[in-house]
C-alpha cells in the first residue's frame, strides 16, 4: 500500500512539472533593483566589437523583461536573486568606477568580465576593494581587463572561492600578505590563474610559505610573474596539484626546485627560467606526468631515463638547455608520446634503434644538437607521424626510404647536417608534406620529379647541396617557397615554374642553368616577393622596354653575377623594392638617376661604372647604396646630401678623389660609411654630429692628413674605426678609449707618435677586439700594469660550436666590416671578420721597457704582435695562459733570459717569431713547438737545440752577463773572434776582429769556425 502511494506521488510529480520550484509560480524571477543595477552597469559602459564572433550577451538586455532571461544571467530559482553573471568578451570599454551598480548584485556566486578593456586612453580601472563584498563567491574570473595598481587586502575575504582568474593583467600588483591572507582563508581554492601580474614584489623563498596550507589547489599558474631571486629546491608542496606553470620568470636562479610533494602533477610547465643543474632525481616520483617542459633554462647533464618511461607522458619540451649525453634507450619503454622536443641541446651520440617503438609519436625535435652517425631506419611502424625535426647535427648517410613512404608527415626539416646520397626516384609517402627542408647538406643526384608533385607541399629547401642534372617540370602548384639554390643544376629553367601562381620565394641562385629567359616571364608570379637567379654565368636574361612589368610585391630581387652587360630597362617598374642587387656584372657607363628611386637598399658593386647622374632630390626611401670596386673619379656627388634616409654608403675601392665632405659627418641616419682604397686627401671632416648614429667609418687606404678629430668622440655607437694607411700625423687619441661600443680600431701605417695610455680613463676600451697600431712612430714604454686586464672584450673567450654556422661581426645595417691584419706572418685582408677574432699589433714603433705581465690575462687573443720595437727584458712566463693564441710574433726587439718552457702549452699557436732578439739557453720540446722551423729563432745567438743544429752545452742554460764587455749589442760581433785572437796572437786576434767589424761576419768564416749559415725556410701559415 505504501509503495502504491508513493508511486502515485512520484507520477503526479512528473505529470505536473510546475510543482517542482515554487517560484514558478512567479511571473517574473528577477527582482528590480537587480535588474535596475544590470541596466545601469550596462549604460555606464561603451560597446565596441566583442572579442568572439557570437552576439553580444547584453543585446537581450530590455528594459521591462524578465533579467533572469537575459542572456549572460543566472539567478537562483528559488530566491530570484541574481548569482552569475558571465559577460566575458563582451566588448566593454570605459573605466569601472567603485560607485558602479555592479557592487549592489550581493548575491554574486560566479562573475566572469573577462577580455574587456575597463579602461580609457590613460589609465586602466583600479582594482577595487568592493570585489571583496562579493562574499558569497565562487568563482571569479578577471583577466585581461586592464586593471592596474595593487590588489586590495579585501580580495582575501573570499573564504568562498573556488576559482580565481586574473591574468594578463600586468599592471596590477601583489602584496605578499594579501596573497598569503587569500590563499589562507579561501581553503576550497582550486584554480588559481596569477599569469601575467606583477608579483616581482614577493620575495621567491616566500612561495613556499604562501601556499604551505594549499591542500586544495589543483591549477596554480604563475607564468610571466616578475617573479626573481634564487629559489631554494624545495619551493613548493602542493600534495594535490595537477596543473603547475612558473615559466617565463627569467630572473629566477637556483636549481630547479624538488617538486617531492606534488606527486599528482599532470602538467609541469617550468619554461624560460634561469635554472641551472641538472633534473632532480625527484621528478621520477612524477609517474602521472602527461606534459613535462622545461625548455630555454641552463640544465646540464644527461635525461633522466626513468622520465622516459611514464606510462602517461605524451608532451616532453626539453629543447634550448645544456643537456648533454646521448639519448636514452629508454625510448622505447613509452610508446604513448605525441610530442618530444630535446632541440638545442648538447644531446650526442647515435639516434636510438628502440625509437621504432613510439608508435603514437605526432612530433619529434632533436635539432640544434650533437647528434651524430646514421638516421636509423625506424620510420616503418611511426604511421601517426607529422612533425620530424633533426635540423644542426652531425648526421651522415643516407636517408632512409622508410621516412618518404610515412603518409601522415606535415612537416620534415634535416637541414644542416651532412648527408649524402641521392634522393629516392619515386616517394610514395609524403601526400600530406607541407615543409620539405634538406637545405645545407651533401646530397647529389637529381631531384625527384614525384617531390616537385606532391600536392600540398609549400615550401621546398634543397639548397647548398651538391645536386645535379635537370629541373623536371613542377607541378606542385601550391608551392610557395622554392629555394634550390648552391647546386650544380643544369639546362634551362623550366617553363612550368611560371605556372606556380602561389610562389613567394624564387632561388635559383649559384648553379649552372643555362638558356635565355625573358624577364617577362616572372611578371606572372604576382605573389612574388624573393627572386633570386644570382651566380648563373651563363644564363641570359632578357628585357623589353615596351612591357609593362607588374611585380606588386617583390620585394627583393638579386640579379648579381650572371653576366648583365646591358642596363635593364625597368624604369618605374617596381613599386617599392627593399632589396636590388645588380653586383659583379659587367655594367658600365653612368648610373641612371631612376635606379636610386627603385630600392631601399641598392646593391651596384663590382661593376664598370664610372660616373653617378645627379640624384634627385626625391630620393627618400633609399637606406643603403653600395657602389664599390667599380672606376668612378672626382668628388663625391653632392646630391647624396639630400639622401636623407642613408644609412649605408660604400664608396669604397675607386678612383674617388678631393676632400671628403663635411656633410658626411652630419648626416644624422647614416651608419656605415666605408670609403677606403680611394684617392682622398685633405684633412678629416672635424664636425661629427653628436647625434651621430654612425657604426663603421672605413678610410683606409687614402692620403688623408692633419689630425683625428675630436668631434668623432660625439659617436657614442661607433663599433669599427679603420683610419690605416694614410698620413694622419697626431698623437694618440686618449678620448677613444671611451666609446664604449668600439670593436676595431685600426690606425697603422700613419704618422701617430707619442704614448699610448692615459692612466685617467677606468674603463679603456671595453669591447674592443682588434687593435692595430702598427707601423707608427710611437715610443715609450707599452701601457703599464693593470692595464690591459681592463680590455674586458679581450679576456672573454668567445665559444663557437661545431654545429654553429661561422659568425662574423655585423653592424646593424647588417654589412659586414673587412680589415687588413698582420696573421700569421702575413698580410691578411678579413673580407668578414669572426666573431672570435681577437688581435693587437703594436708592431713597427719604437715602444721600449718590458712586456707587461698582465698581458696573459687577455684570454681571447688569437693573434699577439709586437715585433720591431726596442722591448726589452724577458718574455713573461704569463703567456702561457693566452691559450686560443695562434700567432706570436716579438721578433726584431732586444729581449733577453731564456724562452719559458711553459710556452709549449700553447696547443693553438701556429706561428711563432722570436728572431733577432737576445734569447739565450735551449730552445724548449713538445707539442707546437716541434713544428717550429730555424726561421723563429735566428738572430738570437744565444738560443741552442732543435731545431737549430747548435747543440747546447752547460753554459747555454744561463744568460750571459748584461754587463759584458764582449756584448754583440755594443759592438756588433760576437766571443768567437776574440777566441781565435788569444790563441793565435794578440794582434792577429785584433786585426781579424776589427775585419770582422767592416765586413759584417761573412758566411765562408761562419762555417769554418763553427758556426751555421742562415737556412731560409717558408714560415708557416
Amino acid at each position: 500500500m505504501e509503495k502504491c502511494l508513493l508511486l502515485s506521488l512520484i507520477l503526479l510529480f512528473f505529470h505536473f512539472p510546475s510543482f517542482s520550484s515554487s517560484s514558478s509560480f512567479n511571473s517574473s524571477l528577477c527582482h528590480h533593483d537587480e535588474s535596475f543595477a544590470l541596466l545601469q552597469f550596462k549604460s555606464s559602459f561603451t560597446i565596441d566589437t566583442p572579442c568572439v564572433k557570437s552576439p553580444m550577451k547584453t543585446a537581450t538586455w530590455k528594459n521591462g523583461t524578465d533579467c533572469c532571461s537575459w542572456h549572460g544571467v543566472t539567478c537562483d530559482t528559488v530566491s530570484g536573486h541574481v548569482i552569475g553573471l558571465n559577460l566575458g568578451c563582451e566588448g566593454f570599454q570605459g573605466i569601472l568606477h567603485p560607485n558602479s551598480t555592479l557592487f549592489h548584485l550581493a548575491h554574486l556566486q560566479m562573475l566572469n568580465l573577462s577580455n574587456n578593456y575597463f579602461s580609457n586612453d590613460f589609465s586602466g580601472s583600479h582594482f577595487h576593494s568592493k570585489f571583496g563584498g562579493f562574499m558569497s563567491l565562487t568563482h571569479l574570473d578577471l583577466s585581461s581587463c586592464f586593471f592596474q595598481d595593487e590588489i586590495p587586502s579585501q580580495i582575501s575575504d573570499l573564504s568562498k572561492l573556488q576559482s580565481l582568474h586574473l591574468s594578463g593583467n600586468d599592471k596590477l600588483v601583489w602584496k605578499e600578505t594579501t596573497l598569503k591572507r587569500l590563499v589562507q582563508n579561501a581553503t576550497s581554492l582550486r584554480e588559481l590563474f596569477l599569469d601575467y601580474t606583477d608579483m616581482s614584489l614577493i620575495r621567491p623563498n616566500s612561495i613556499n610559505l604562501l601556499f604551505n596550507r594549499s591542500f586544495s589547489l589543483v591549477t596554480l599558474n604563475l607564468r610571466e610573474t616578475i617573479l626573481s631571486g634564487k629559489l631554494k629546491k624545495s619551493i613548493l608542496c602542493l600534495p594535490s596539484i595537477q596543473e603547475l606553470d612558473m615559466s617565463y620568470n627569467d630572473h629566477l636562479e637556483g636549481q630547479l626546485p624538488e617538486l617531492s610533494c606534488s606527486t599528482s602533477l599532470i602538467t609541469l610547465d617550468l619554461s624560460g627560467c634561469g635554472f641551472q643543474g641538472s633534473i632532480p632525481l625527484s621528478f621520477s616520483n612524477l609517474t602521472r606526468l602527461a606534459s613535462l617542459r622545461l625548455s630555454g633554462n641552463h640544465l646540464n647533464g644527461s635525461i633522466p631515463s626513468t622520465i622516459l618511461t611514464f606510462s602517461h607522458l605524451t608532451f616532453l619540451y626539453l629543447d634550448d638547455n645544456v643537456l648533454n649525453g646521448q639519448i636514452p634507450d629508454s625510448f622505447h619503454l613509452s610508446n604513448k608520446f605525441q610530442i618530444i622536443d630535446l632541440s638545442g641541446n648538447k644531446i650526442g651520440g647515435e639516434l636510438p634503434t628502440s625509437l621504432s617503438n613510439l608508435r603514437h609519436l605526432i612530433n619529434l625535435d632533436l635539432s640544434y644538437n650533437s647528434l651524430s652517425g646514421q638516421i636509423p631506419d625506424v620510420f616503418g611502424g611511426m604511421t601517426k607521424l607529422q612533425e620530424l625535426r633533426l635540423y644542426s647535427n652531425n648526421l651522415v648517410g643516407q636517408i632512409p626510404l622508410s621516412l618518404f613512404k610515412l603518409t601522415q608527415l606535415v612537416r620534415f626539416d634535416c637541414s644542416y647536417n651532412k648527408l649524402r646520397g641521392p634522393l629516392p626516384n619515386k616517394i610514395t609517402g609524403f601526400q600530406q608534406l607541407v615543409r620539405f627542408r634538406l637545405n645545407d647538406n651533401r646530397l647529389n643526384g637529381t631531384i625527384p620529379s614525384s617531390l616537385l608533385s606532391l600536392p600540398r607541399l609549400l615550401n621546398l629547401y634543397l639548397s647548398n647541396n651538391q645536386l645535379t642534372g635537370h629541373i623536371s617540370a613542377i607541378s606542385s602548384y601550391s608551392l610557395e617557397a622554392l629555394n634550390l639554390g648552391g647546386n650544380k643544376l643544369q639546362g634551362n629553367i623550366p617553363e612550368s615554374i611560371f605556372n606556380l601562381v602561389n610562389l613567394a620565394v624564387l632561388d635559383l641562385s649559384s648553379n649552372n642553368l643555362s638558356g635565355v629567359v625573358n624577364f617577362q616571364h616572372f611578371g606572372k608570379l604576382q605573389n612574388l616577393y624573393s627572386l633570386s637567379l644570382s651566380q648563373n654565368t651563363q644564363l641570359s636574361l632578357t628585357f623589353e622596354s615596351n612591357v609593362s612589368y607588374n611585380f606588386s610585391h617583390l620585394r627583393e630581387l638579386d640579379l648579381s653575377s650572371i653576366n648583365l652587360t646591358n642596363f635593364p630597362i625597368l624604369s618605374e617598374k617596381f613599386l617599392s623594392l627593399d632589396y636590388f642587387d645588380l653586383s659583379n656584372n659587367n655594367l658600365n657607363g653612368r648610373v641612371p638617376n631612376w635606379l636610386f628611386e627603385t630600392a631601399e637598399s641598392l646593391n651596384l658593386s663590382q661593376n664598370c661604372f664610372t660616373s653617378i647622374d645627379q640624384i634627385s632630390r626625391n630620393v627618400d626611401q633609399l637606406g643603403s647604396l653600395d657602389l664599390s670596386s667599380n672606376l668612378l673619379e672626382g668628388d663625391i656627388s653632392l646630391s647624396i646630401c639630400s639622401m636623407k634616409s642613408l644609412r649605408f654608403l660604400n664608396l669604397a675601392h675607386n678612383k674617388l678623389t678631393g676632400i671628403i665632405p663635411q656633410y658626411l659627418a652630419n648626416l644624422s641616419s647614416l651608419q656605415v660609411l666605408d670609403l677606403q682604397m680611394n684617392r682622398f686627401y685633405g684633412a678629416l671632416p672635424s664636425n661629427f654630429s653628436k647625434y651621430s648614429d654612425l657604426r663603421s667609418l672605413n678610410l683606409n687606404g687614402n692620403h688623408i692628413e692633419g689630425h683625428l678629430p675630436k668631434s668623432l668622440s660625439h659617436c657614442k655607437t661607433l663599433e669599427f674605426l679603420n683610419l690605416g694607411s694614410n698620413k694622419i700625423e697626431d698623437k694618440f687619441p686618449d678620448w677613444i678609449q671611451t666609446l664604449q661600443d668600439l670593436k676595431v680600431l685600426v690606425l697603422r701605417d700613419n704618422k701617430l707618435h707619442g704614448h699610448i695610455a692615459n692612466l685617467k680613463i677606468k674603463n679603456p676600451f671595453p669591447s674592443l677586439v682588434i687593435f692595430d697600431i702598427s707601423g707608427n712612430n710611437f715610443s715609450g714604454p707599452l701601457p703599464p700594469k693593470d692595464y690591459f686586464k681592463k680590455y674586458e672584450a679581450m679576456k672573454a673567450v668567445t665559444q663557437v660550436g661545431e654545429n654553429t654556422s661561422l659568425l662574423y661581426v655585423q653592424d646593424s645595417a647588417g654589412s659586414y666590416d673587412s680589415v687588413t691584419v698582420a696573421n700569421k706572418g702575413i698580410n691578411m685582408t678579413l673580407v668578414k671578420i669572426p666573431i672570435n677574432f681577437v688581435s693587437i699589433d703594436f708592431s713597427r714603433n719604437k715602444f721600449n721597457g718590458g712586456i707587461p705581465n698582465d698581458i696573459g690575462e687577455l684570454h681571447a687573443l688569437k693573434g699577439l704582435n709586437l715585433s720591431h720595437n726596442r722591448l726589452t727584458g724577458p718574455i713573461p712566463q704569463s703567456i702561457q695562459n693566452l691559450t686560443n693564441l695562434e700567432s706570436l710574433d716579438l721578433s726584431s726587439n732586444m729581449l733577453t733570459g731564456m724562452i719559458p718552457a711553459e710556452l709549449t702549452n700553447l696547443n693553438s699557436l701556429e706561428v711563432l717569431d722570436l728572431s733577432n732578439n737576445h734569447l739565450v739557453g735551449e730552445i724548449p720540446q713538445g707539442k707546437q713547438f716541434n713544428t717550429f722551423t730555424n726561421d723563429s729563432y735566428k738572430g738570437n745567438l744565444g738560443l741552442c737545440g732543435l731545431p737549430l743544429s747548435k747543440k747546447c752545452g752547460p753554459e747555454q742554460h744561463s744568460p750571459p752577463s748584461a754587463n759584458n764587455f764582449w756584448s754583440e749589442e755594443k759592438f756588433g760581433f760576437g766571443w768567437k773572434p776574440v777566441a781565435i785572437g788569444y790563441g793565435c796572437g794578440f794582434v792577429f786576434g785584433i786585426g781579424l776582429g776589427y775585419y770582422m767589424f767592416l765586413i759584417g761576419k761573412p758566411r765562408w768564416f761562419v762555417m769554418i769556425f763553427g758556426g751555421h749559415p742562415k737556412r731560409r725556410v717558408n714560415r708557416r701559415t
